[in-house]
């Protein structure tokens, strides 16, 4: 139905306008009395008269008439509650009956431009899904039950660039059930990054140049408009919205009968709730989608099963990826596939050989150059940096943030850059454990996972820069390939501020010397035979080793500035090897879930600078090192859940910088009559965190280590037993 004032009304303005001047000549009353309402009148007529000619696509100028008319309205009110008093006391009966029929026609007028989009269909109509939807129902299914049953007006999807959180979106308004309650009042608007409030209300509403002065504007007139839909219940749905418009978003929350926004969005926004965060799809979902794009649907290809199952693996179950590389391939023949195949296996990236994807994701890394003197891009492109797959201890990133980037506030700097990331859906942080005491960042309790395909890009964007001039040097090996190193000009020296070298079990081959004058960080995920670096020129500050542990340590550690290294999940760990007590410069050690460590070296005494000692979840050590006791700066001693440790060394009171023992865990320790008698001696000691069994031994010693504060956790051995097995099952 179109927008446009009724034409009739102007002849009932007319009609009334000559009543009152017919009224003047019958009550012989002078001109001046009624001047300034016959003057409203005619101004009423020619507003009417123009409102007749606005065609519907122009309906903000329909609603600045209304405004207008609705100011008239007021004058003429106060007209008849002032003027019109007079004109009864002197005219009488015949005034009071104009006035009557004058009143009568004034209600018809006030009817009449009461503008209604009670009819209107222009609103933003929803887009079509274009393509079959594949591992969507789910997700459907769980989103419509979050909207429709949650009170607050505001739901988010969340997620990373190609996942499909827009397709989410559109599938939700074609809904059955949806488009049941909401019929036709669902307007679909994409935001995109630089949008701003006054077109989007011009898209919503199919407007022609809108004379908007301002935002207020805008929304005062979309608040206008959708009272009119109002109390039926409408749906607005904010695609890809971007960071800056969560006041405008706050503005559009209008209070109406049943009033829901769904915004999509690559960001985490925390003060919308509830949020869906939308997964990638399973390698099932993954293959039957690769399928539908790249395959013809009659079952006609001879594409073998297996190349087609490896090119869909390395779209790591993002839709878009899964859509975009599938169609760069239906209807080529295999040797295509497979030329695209060999690309990524010499080392080649998804993002290389397809630039459609990368100009899709890329818009996420570059957005973190926007905040200026920020360290935010750098840890992001840091995260390339570990292996794909794997979730890394937070606090091995924030120390490793901590040292290279020189930040002041370690706990509290790096942690926000790690939040800030989550918040841009370019990592996931997950609780490892129910509950954290640790004394050295927020978040000692938490893993972080990057998505691989974000790893990818972030590789990627990496490598654009010249081997000679990377910050990051990241080397990948499979068996004892070396074809995919760039090996060609790694003989000079290189700026490298961070390396990484990754192997698979099958490496054996000895190394080739690497010359690293800038290097801060080291990071190694490797099974070595040898490996060899040139040790007067390279000065690493921090290392981190995960998955295997160094059968040559002596040979790396020696000479090297080190003075952090992390060792995480090392399942052929079974003794540290004693040159790494060479490294004097050494102010931490951290040993995680590495279940083989049965042993400590003798000569842990020599590592006198150390501060921090974490020995967590090495469920076969045996005992601590009696040499231990020269560690007269360690501050900070965690044994958690060391099940088979069962005394502390005699002397123990010698670490007389000890500030906090974590012993939750130690069964062994929990079974003690007593604590050796140096205890007494530890009189910087402030916090002990025990189970109920150890308490008992600490507390009668608050008495004399007036610092002392002992923690009891309080678990269930399935909670235990949990928490001792992985790092990553327990919650």
């Amino acid at each position: 139905m179109a927008f446009i004032a009724d034409a009739g009304l102007g002849i009932v303005v007319g009609e009334l306008l000559n009543l009152v001047i017919k009224l003047n000549k019958v009550l012989d009353r002078p001109k001046e009395e009624t001047a300034q309402f016959i003057d409203q009148l005619d101004c009423a007529k020619k507003l009417v008269a123009k409102c007749s000619k606005i065609p519907w696509w122009e309906a903000y100028k329909l609603y600045v008439y209304s405004k207008k008319l609705e100011e008239l309205d007021k004058s003429i009110a106060r007209f008849f509650s002032i003027e019109v008093q007079g004109f009864v006391a002197v005219n009488g009966l015949k005034v009071a009956v104009g006035v009557k029929e004058v009143n009568e026609k004034l209600d018809l007028i006030l009817d009449r431009s009461n503008i209604s989009v009670s009819g209107f269909s222009s609103w933003g109509s929803v887009p079509g899904l274009r393509d079959q939807v594949i591992g969507f129902d789910e997700p459907l299914k769980d989103l419509k039950k979050m909207l429709l049953k949650d009170k607050k007006i505001v739901t988010l999807i969340s997620a990373p660039g190609g996942c499909g959180k827009t397709t989410l979106a559109k599938m939700l308004c074609q809904d059955p059930e949806i488009k049941g309650i909401f019929k036709d009042n669902i307007l679909f608007v994409t935001v995109s990054k630089s949008a701003n409030i006054c077109v989007i209300v011009q898209k919503m509403f199919n407007l022609q140049s809108p004379d908007f002065q301002n935002d207020d504007d805008a929304i005062n007139f979309m608040e206008y408009l959708l009272k009119q839909k109002g109390p039926s219940p409408i749906l607005l749905v904010l695609d890809d919205v971007w960071l800056g418009w969560e006041s405008v978003i706050d503005n559009l929350s209008f209070t109406l009968p049943y009033y829901k926004i769904l915004v999509t969005s690559r960001f985490s926004f925390p003060r919308f709730s509830p949020v869906y965060n939308l997964k990638i799809l399973n390698d099932q979902d993954a293959m039957t989608l690769f399928c539908h794009s790249a395959l013809p649907k009659d079952g006609s290809s001879r594409i073998p099963y297996d190349l087609v199952e490896k090119t869909a693996n390395g779209c790591k179950g993002f839709p878009l990826a899964l859509t975009v590389v599938g169609r760069s391939l239906y209807g080529h023949p295999e040797v295509t596939w497979r030329r695209g195949l060999k690309k990524w296996s010499d080392g080649k990236s998804i993002f290389d050989t397809n630039n459609e994807l990368l100009g899709r994701l890329q818009i996420s890394l570059d957005a973190l150059d926007e905040m200026d003197g920020s360290s935010v891009k750098d840890c992001c492109l840091d995260l390339g940096s570990f292996p794909q797959g794997q979730r890394i201890p937070a606090t091995t990133l924030m120390d490793m943030w901590a040292e290279a980037y020189n930040l002041d506030y370690e706990d509290i700097d790096t942690y926000s850059n790690l939040v800030e990331l989550e918040f841009r859906n370019l990592v996931n942080i997950v609780c490892t454990r129910q509950r954290g005491y640790e004394v050295d960042g927020y978040c000692s309790e938490n893993a972080v996972i990057q998505h691989d395909l974000l790893r990818d890009l972030i590789i990627h964007q990496n490598d654009q820069e010249t081997i000679e001039h990377r910050k990051r040097l990241i080397i990948e090996i499979t068996g004892n390939d070396f074809s995919k190193c760039l090996t060609v000009g790694m003989h000079q020296p290189l700026s490298a501020r961070l390396l990484s070298i990754s192997t698979d079990e099958n490496f054996s081959s000895s190394w080739f010397d690497l010359t690293l004058p800038a290097a801060e960080a080291l990071q190694l995920s490797a099974s070595w035979k040898v490996i060899q670096c040139e040790a007067n020129q390279i000065r690493t500050s921090y290392i981190v080793l995960s998955r295997y542990i160094l059968t040559s340590a002596g040979e790396l550690a020696e000479d090297i500035l080190y003075y952090e290294i992390e060792i995480d999940c090392c399942d052929d760990l079974v003794k540290l090897h004693g040159g790494v007590c060479n490294i004097i410069s050494l102010k931490k050690i951290s040993i995680t879930y590495c279940n083989e460590l049965s042993e400590l070296p003798d000569e842990m005494g020599r590592l006198t600078n150390l501060e921090a000692l974490r020995l967590s979840s090495c469920t076969k050590l045996l005992e601590l090192p009696e040499s231990m006791v020269n560690l007269h700066k360690l501050a900070y001693l965690d044994i958690s859940d060391c099940l088979s440790l069962s005394k502390f060394p005699e002397r123990v009171g010698e670490l007389m910088g000890l500030r906090t023992i974590n012993m939750r865990g130690c069964q062994g320790l929990s079974k003690l009559n007593m604590l050796p008698l140096s205890i007494k001696d530890l009189r910087l000691l402030e916090k002990v965190i025990c189970d109920e069994g150890a308490s008992r031994l600490w507390k009668p010693c608050e008495s004399y280590l007036k610092n002392l504060n002992v923690e009891e956790v309080k678990e269930d051995a399935f909670e235990s037993l949990m928490r001792v097995i992985s790092p990553f099952q327990f919650p």
